[in-house]
């Protein structure tokens, strides 16, 4: 049986800001987002208690918490304090799989300290970030990764949750739909509608159930709703795309409609680029109409591009050709895929549009 730790950073971007600004601290903080129409990156634990939360437009934001205080993003600071704690996992064990620069699955099985306890890996690991970067973590322990993700999130800031083999089916049980990763906003708000509300009602359905309403994501359904998940943690995993897309409460059937969310989602994936240290060749834009079809256009270049301007004149350009949407769209998403990985990218390029 594996043994498999999943570290997430509390607050990651506010928190590095509030340790390095003294000024900061005890206060409700903003990374991103200065723009208009910008994006909050993250925000600190102070600015959640007001309903601040990442992905939010900061002019929403604002609105929540009048006092908020908006930090700019800096990349390289945050780069290099994932990079100390990316040292700290690799003391215990080189099966280390980062999902982004402040979270990350270690499979601690077979560890270089020869340690039975995954707990008390996960808490020295803790402590060492701790004493390292003066940051702290949240960390959950259990034998597969769905567990150990979903146990990491139980007890934030600072917190330590283990879900041992016996424990492992009361406490799927137990979770609220929402709280199940790989279930998202538009997902659990379907499943409510079907009467799935915690993880037992979701057990309670068939596969043949699931893959009737959510499509092949209703094997993966059936699987966690059962504690079950196979996955390995694998070192080399790189993602082939990176992209972000939102449905729409009312259909949008303008370009002055569509505008203010194109540069949303340019600056979420810029934001997820730039995170990665990654940029990319080809630029898609996704629609999906009122009629629920579907329809994706798709632009490929020689250089590699990641910088949000580039991504919304390339989106811009896309939506008006071959010609702008006749028929309202209820869904827009930009992925770009055909990724390279490094410091040293493209992406400041612009495009003759």
């Amino acid at each position: 049986m594996r043994k498999i730790i999943h570290i997430d950073m509390d607050a990651f971007f506010a928190s590095v800001e509030q340790r390095d600004n003294p000024a900061l601290r005890g206060k409700p903080v903003a990374v991103g987002g200065t723009k208009a129409r910008g994006v909050v990156a993250a925000a600190s634990y102070e600015a959640r208690q007001f309903g601040v939360y990442s992905a939010m437009p900061s002019q929403l934001a604002l609105r929540k918490c009048p006092h908020l205080i908006m930090v700019p993003t800096r990349f390289e600071v945050y780069q290099q304090v994932s990079r100390q704690i990316r040292e700290i996992f690799l003391r215990y064990t080189d099966l280390v799989e980062p999902l982004s620069l402040d979270e990350a699955y270690l499979d601690v099985t077979e560890n270089k300290f020869g340690l039975r306890s995954a707990m008390l890996i996960a808490q020295r690991i803790k402590n060492e970030i701790l004493q390292e970067t003066r940051l702290t973590a949240s960390a959950g322990v259990s034998f597969n990764k769905f567990l150990a993700k979903v146990a990491s999130g139980k007890n934030k800031p600072n917190g330590l949750t283990v879900v041992l083999p016996d424990e492992a089916e009361a406490f799927v049980e137990a979770l609220p739909i929402e709280k199940f990763y790989g279930i998202g906003d538009v997902t659990a708000a379907k499943m409510k509608q079907l009467g799935i509300h915690s993880g037992a009602d979701l057990k309670n359905r068939s596969e043949m159930d699931l893959r009737r309403h959510f499509g092949k994501s209703g094997s993966y359904f059936y699987q966690i709703a059962r504690a079950q998940d196979d996955r390995p943690v694998e070192p080399n995993r790189i993602r082939k795309s990176i992209g972000s897309e939102r449905t729409f409460g009312q259909d949008l059937e303008t370009e002055e409609e569509m505008l203010p969310e194109l540069q949303r989602l340019a600056e979420e994936v810029a934001y997820d680029l730039h995170r990665l240290e990654a940029s990319g060749k080809t630029i898609t834009l996704k629609l999906k109409y009122h009629d629920f079809t579907n329809n994706t256009r798709s632009k490929t270049f020689f250089s590699s591009v990641r910088a949000e301007e580039v991504l919304l004149d390339i989106a811009l350009d896309l939506l008006r050709t071959p010609a702008f949407p006749n028929k309202p769209v209820r869904l827009l998403g930009i992925t770009v895929s055909n990724l390279n990985y490094g410091k040293h990218q493209g992406g400041q390029l612009s495009f003759p549009f």
